[in-house]
């Protein structure tokens, strides 16, 4: 292919391409010039008031409305705060680790006001985080087919709580020598005529990829030839997009995996044509996650294991996501009523 298509490798290793847009997905767009999105503003904002309180000694003046503790009382947090923000390495970046942090520093301290201060914030309060078991997924079952490693995800790729496309770069060892002359060809064809501005051609050469399965795309200023997957994940069953949660369930894998780069273990395809997988995203296992935050079922006419249960057991007796309701209906059988009444 030469030089006419750049072929941009270890893009999984890289941050995250920007985006100038704000609407959309799960709060996960840049807002402004800062990368602080509006998932993060309260990330942010406590960060500059631990800095600021080190130069003045001044807490927040609206946290008195969210507490009940003395402003004497207040500077000893904020003290005790900056602190630990300063000598954590690295520093929280999302609203779960400064809400992690917030609570190991402040355990000692009257419950209300550890609440009031993660609210001023709008950071997550102690019930609703969830703790995820260090290290591997729990041990893989017979059948492990091969290993994706994907380039960072689009939020309108996710479909559903349990479904993403993802593309593989053709730079990836399994991927390069699996590309067909023909779809080589129509990318570096594809790439000479934009340069002659000859879109008419462009895009149906583009066309002619993506009906191979393939698609060129534009990332951090690279021509990068990738390569589809769509993806179920393995062992979950998240509610469809029109049942209860069915949309806060979408929003969570959106923010999980949303512009990030992953790794997914693939051990089967699906009737409808998807890979099977387990999902791994910045060390964090995708599916415990989604099951422990309430957002989907074990699926166990298709999985068994035993973490699994445990995990859905859990969010079941906290009565998180979708277990606030008392008997939500299960994503197989409510598919199964849409078939036996159409």
């Amino acid at each position: 292919m030469g030089n006419a298509l750049r072929i941009a490798h270890g893009l999984c290793c890289s941050k995250p391409p920007p985006t100038t847009t704000t609407g959309g997905g799960a709060g996960d767009q840049e807002l402004g010039h800062h990368g602080v999105s509006t998932s993060t503003v309260g990330v942010s904002a406590l960060a500059q008031h631990l800095y600021h309180f080190e130069i003045t000694s001044q807490v927040p003046g609206g946290l008195s409305k969210h507490v009940t503790s003395s402003k004497k009382a207040q500077s000893n947090w904020y003290k005790k705060l900056a602190k630990a923000w300063r000598e954590s390495k690295p520093p929280p970046k999302t609203p779960e680790e400064a809400s992690r942090l917030v609570i190991h520093t402040l355990h000692k301290h009257q419950t209300a006001d550890l609440e009031g201060l993660l609210s001023f914030y709008g950071l997550p309060l102690p019930h609703s985080l969830v703790e995820l078991t260090a290290g591997d997924a729990p041990p893989l079952a017979d059948g492990l087919n091969f290993e994706l490693h994907t380039l960072p995800v689009d939020a309108r790729a996710v479909a559903d709580g349990d479904t993403v496309t993802v593309y593989v770069s053709t730079s990836d060892s399994r991927e390069s020598s699996r590309v067909p002359q023909s779809v080589q060809v129509a990318a570096v064809e594809r790439n000479e005529a934009r340069a002659q501005r000859n879109y008419t051609k462009a895009d149906a050469l583009h066309k002619q990829i993506t009906d191979a399965g393939y698609r060129v795309l534009h990332i951090n200023n690279e021509d990068i030839l990738a390569r589809k997957y769509r993806i179920r994940l393995r062992g979950i069953d998240a509610p469809e997009s029109s049942m209860p949660y069915g949309k806060e369930a979408k929003e969570e894998l959106v923010k999980i995996i949303g512009g990030k780069c992953l790794k997914i273990l693939i051990f089967d395809e699906d009737q409808y044509g998807r890979s099977v997988g387990d999902i791994y995203c910045n060390g964090i296992f995708v599916q415990e996650l989604m099951l422990k935050k309430g957002l989907a079922w074990h699926y166990t006419a298709y999985d068994k294991r035993p973490e699994f249960e445990k995990w859905e057991k859990d969010a079941r007796a906290k009565r998180l996501g979708l277990w606030a309701s008392s008997n939500p209906e299960m994503p197989w059988e409510w598919r199964k009523n849409r078939r036996e009444h159409r």
